[in-house]
């Protein structure tokens, strides 16, 4: 089954796509898809739709995961966030794929084995489960994990189906 995860941002969604096979996982892609700061809000979210349509396209997965919203004290930047996460919902929906949703502390619990891990041990550990993986910054690593903790939480027998929280 090939999984993808994504870690949502108007400003550098990443994502990152892996191939699970039972309990064995693989690299395939990870990448970033930057917006320009300038352009309008609109504008930004139809690059991020059209960003996310071609690695869609290119890459065929199956199923797919989104890192949920955190709520931070500027209301403005979460307003943002949660518009450029529903274009990632979107993207992957519009295909018909299964969709699941994960707090950042459980993507962390499933990857490094505490909620609180930072973001070096994250991709500390992203090199022990996907030897040799070359990462494309700091998104693309936290999508990788999203797609790794989804494989986690939904299970070799469970691969196709869709899981929530």
């Amino acid at each position: 089954m090939i999984i993808i995860g994504l870690d949502p941002s108007l400003t550098c969604t990443g994502w990152g796509v892996i191939a699970q096979s039972g309990n064995r996982l693989s690299h395939i892609a990870n990448g970033q898809i930057k917006t320009d700061p300038k352009a309008s809000l609109a504008q930004r979210l139809v690059t991020l739709d059209s960003g996310l349509a071609e690695v869609i396209a290119e890459y065929r997965p199956e199923s797919g995961a989104v890192e949920e919203v955190f709520v931070n004290s500027n209301a403005q930047s979460t307003l943002k966030l949660g518009q450029a996460r529903g274009v990632c919902l979107l993207a992957l929906a519009r295909t018909g794929m299964p969709v699941a949703e994960y707090a950042a502390r459980l993507v962390k619990k499933a990857i490094v084995g505490t909620g609180g891990a930072d973001k070096t041990q994250v991709q500390a550990m992203l090199g022990v489960l996907l030897p040799g993986v070359k990462l494309a910054g700091a998104d693309a690593a936290d999508a990788l994990a999203v797609a790794i903790a989804h494989a986690h939480l939904m299970g070799p027998a469970s691969a196709g189906s869709s899981q929530g929280r």
